[in-house]
């Protein structure tokens, strides 16, 4: 395997293995499960590349526990989210002439969630930027915590499996298509990357905005 990677400029790969994979993973779901920087970090590509990535190790077990402890993480992030929120509620978030970080947006979550409850919490796993709000909404709506565990939990189980082993298995369905795969895995890691520095970059820019309160919201 190590001979295969080298051959096809993937070497790297080879020498950094499925621990440096699970590193990332564990790290970048916790943040956007748990932390408002999370809304811009590219989660669902992440978890899509990690198991490609594996897939060149031909590393089986390594996807299938990723999952399962990613999927942990994921839970246990939300939970960190909820208390976030429940704590501070969602004042500080909006920031005046924010992209992403608006009243507007926050309030499109929140209603998002007021009309399907239950479900909106498993379904938001699979929406980029309402899957960092969702938590922090619920939290500062004192939504029922145990009826949320569950709600994020389901959906926890509905996410970090699937992208992770459809990147896995899709992955090595490309056996036969050398050059393809290897495209996949670099696409997948350049993506990662500048999708991580994009995001970073965001989240400053919207930071640096001041605080925008709802009646200046409402007023505007």
């Amino acid at each position: 395997m190590h001979a295969e990677a080298a051959g096809v400029g993937l070497d790297w790969l080879a020498t950094a293995g499925p621990l440096l994979v699970w590193v990332i993973v564990l790290s970048f779901v916790f943040i956007e499960c748990a932390l408002i920087v999370g809304l811009f970090l590219p989660g669902d590509s992440l978890l899509f590349g990690a198991g490609v990535v594996l897939a060149q190790h031909d590393a089986d077990a390594h996807a299938w526990a990723l999952s399962g402890v990613a999927l942990v993480v994921a839970v246990v992030g939300n939970q960190v989210g909820y208390y976030i929120g429940r704590q501070t509620g969602t004042k500080f978030i909006a920031r005046r002439g924010g992209k992403v970080l608006n009243q507007a947006n926050l309030e499109r979550a929140r209603a998002f969630l007021n009309r399907r409850g239950f479900l909106a919490i498993v379904a938001a796993r699979w929406i980029p930027w309402v899957r960092t709000l969702a938590p922090l909404i619920a939290g500062a709506a004192r939504m029922d915590p145990r009826r949320f565990l569950l709600a994020t939990t389901a959906g926890a189980v509905l996410w970090v499996p699937t992208l992770v082993l459809v990147g896995y298995y899709g992955a090595g369905l490309l056996d036969v298509v050398p050059w393809l795969k290897t495209a996949l895995v670099w696409g997948s890691v350049a993506f990662f990357v500048l999708g991580t520095a994009y995001g970073v970059y965001r989240y400053r820019q919207e930071m640096r905005r001041p605080v925008e309160t709802e009646t200046e919201a409402a007023s505007a």
